[in-house]
């Protein structure tokens, strides 16, 4: 593929403000604007783009940034388009881009590469060369671009802080002159990025913390930050793929996780759920019947909501209390520490950026397994053999264009 552009002076990298309603990152900050143009950028931000998360244009601007009022100039303007929530991620107002997007342009963001091959093709017909920062493969190599585990960290953190404000119970074992009071007792589902920054974070704050997943290589994770790991008599046939994401399972395994995770869960006082498979709807893992075995005032966070949830009783983007038990299936928590989520995520799609970029020229070397990856859409077509196997289409006409 050539992703070459015609020499018309220093590249231009366009950061719009967040549009997604509630949305408060923004996808760069300051810090990292003199990077970018000492690599031969210039950098537009677009008015009030970063003040929700803590970032004012004219820190942008005396950090060598250029502040730009309206939105469609910065599109019109920019070669690059840089966002947390692209269209794809951002199914409420995202839609409104596309008529801004043009042939050549090219757009780096969250586009939940899985989610819609309809949206994905109204993106391709814009003509942009887009990459998902979803699709990052974890290596070494591309450890600074993986903006996915950036988020999920700050997922997991948040997701604790919230856990505790709404548990009636506080986290620490405090010994008073009115006598001890017994640690709070948390239960993660889920030990990936999220689940591990959950188990982390509780800990912190004083909680017995345990631990369950069914990929083995967990334990020793899980017990490297002091939490004790759940093991079940049952094994996970291909637990996880090379990516390193758990595969999933057929429904008699999950059937036998439920039975045995129930007495974890019900002598739990916060139960997190992360437990995620990409581009499928998450497993339930927690029933009815098994909340109905908790103690009131219980508190479940499920951090899988967004795909249904590992918890039956999980309502997308709402908090329920059903027998005592509040179940929180929040979403877009990132959003909620928006001066350090922003940063993580610049500090990602920065490194990102320069190594897509060379010599003032987008270099698109499917060679290279980072940029493989994560390349969507090129030349109006579905590009991404994933996303393509995931939506069982046909070859593109373009292949080697």
């Amino acid at each position: 593929m050539n992703g070459s552009r015609k020499d018309l002076g220093p590249v231009i990298v366009g950061v719009p403000r967040e549009s997604y309603p509630g949305e408060r990152r923004v996808a760069l900050v300051p810090m990292v604007v003199p990077n970018l143009t000492k690599a031969g950028f210039e950098v537009i931000i677009e008015t009030g783009a970063g003040l929700q998360a803590g970032y004012p244009d004219k820190v942008y601007a005396e950090k060598g940034a250029k502040i730009i009022s309206e939105r469609a100039q910065v599109f019109a303007s920019a070669d690059f388009i840089l966002q947390v929530l692209c269209y794809g991620s951002n199914d409420v107002t995202g839609k409104a881009d596309l008529a801004l997007m043009r042939r050549g342009q090219t757009l780096i963001g969250f586009l939940r590469p899985l989610g819609s091959a309809e949206v994905l093709q109204e993106i391709a017909a814009t003509g942009v060369t887009s990459f998902s920062v979803e699709l990052v493969p974890r290596t070494t190599r591309a450890q600074s671009m993986d903006a996915l585990s950036s988020m999920g960290t700050i997922c997991g953190y948040k997701a604790v802080l919230i856990a505790a404000d709404r548990l009636p119970r506080i986290f620490p074992m405090l010994t008073t002159a009115a006598g001890t009071i017994t640690p709070a007792r948390v239960f993660v589902i889920g030990a990936g990025v999220a689940g591990l920054q959950a188990i982390a974070t509780a800990r912190r704050l004083g909680a017995v913390t345990s631990a369950y997943d069914m990929r083995p290589a967990a334990k020793e994770q899980v017990q490297s930050l002091g939490g004790r790991f759940v093991e079940l008599p049952i094994e996970a046939k291909d637990a996880q793929d090379a990516r390193g994401y758990a595969r999933a399972q057929d429904e008699s395994f999950y059937d036998r996780q439920r039975e045995l995770l129930g007495r974890v869960v019900a002598e739990s006082d916060v139960v997190i759920t992360a437990a995620v498979i990409p581009g499928k709807k998450s497993p339930v893992l927690i029933t009815r019947e098994m909340v109905l075995k908790m103690a009131p005032g219980s508190v479940i966070f499920d951090l899988a909501s967004e795909r249904g949830g590992n918890c039956e009783l999980t309502r997308t983007g709402e908090t329920v209390v059903e027998h005592g038990v509040t179940v929180i299936g929040a979403i877009n928590l990132a959003s909620g520490v928006p001066y350090h989520a922003s940063q993580m995520y610049a500090r990602n799609v920065t490194a990102f950026l320069l190594h897509l970029v060379k010599d003032g020229k987008l270099q698109l070397n499917l060679n290279d397994e980072i940029i493989r990856e994560t390349l969507v859409t090129h030349d109006g077509e579905i590009v991404n053999d994933r996303v393509r196997d995931f939506f069982q289409l046909p070859a593109p006409a373009m292949v080697g264009k």
